[in-house]
C-alpha cells in the first residue's frame, strides 16, 4: 500500500471545510487560496482547487464576482455565500467530533 495514496486521500476529504473557512470572513482569488493553504502546510495546486470551487459554488455554497487586474486577465474572487456558511458550521461540528473520536482511539 502507498503511503502517499492515503495522505492525498485525507488531504482531498478536508480541502471543502478549509476553503470554506478561508472564504467565510474574506473573499479570495484561488492563487490566495493556494498560498494560505500551502502556509497551512496543505499542499495544493491550483488545478486540484478549480473542480472543487466549481462544485461548491454549483451547490450554492460559493458566490464569485469579476475583477479586472491591471497585469493580466480579469480575476475571479470568491466568497461565502449563506448558505455555504451554514455548511462549513455543520462540517466544523463534524470535524471537532471525528478529531475527539480519533484522539480517543490514539490515547
Amino acid at each position: 500500500m502507498n503511503i502517499e495514496n492515503s495522505k492525498a486521500q485525507m488531504r482531498k476529504g478536508i480541502l471543502e471545510y478549509c476553503i470554506l473557512a478561508l472564504l467565510r470572513t474574506k473573499e479570495m482569488y484561488v492563487s490566495d487560496i493556494v498560498t494560505k493553504l500551502k502556509a497551512a502546510s496543505l499542499e495544493v495546486v491550483e488545478g486540484t482547487l478549480y473542480p472543487i470551487m466549481t462544485r461548491l459554488k454549483n451547490a450554492g455554497l460559493l458566490q464569485y464576482r469579476w475583477e479586472e487586474s491591471t497585469g493580466g486577465p480579469p480575476r475571479k474572487y470568491y466568497s461565502c455565500t449563506s448558505e455555504g456558511e451554514k455548511f462549513y458550521q455543520e462540517l466544523h461540528h463534524s470535524w471537532q467530533d471525528l478529531n475527539e473520536s480519533v484522539k480517543k482511539i490514539n490515547s
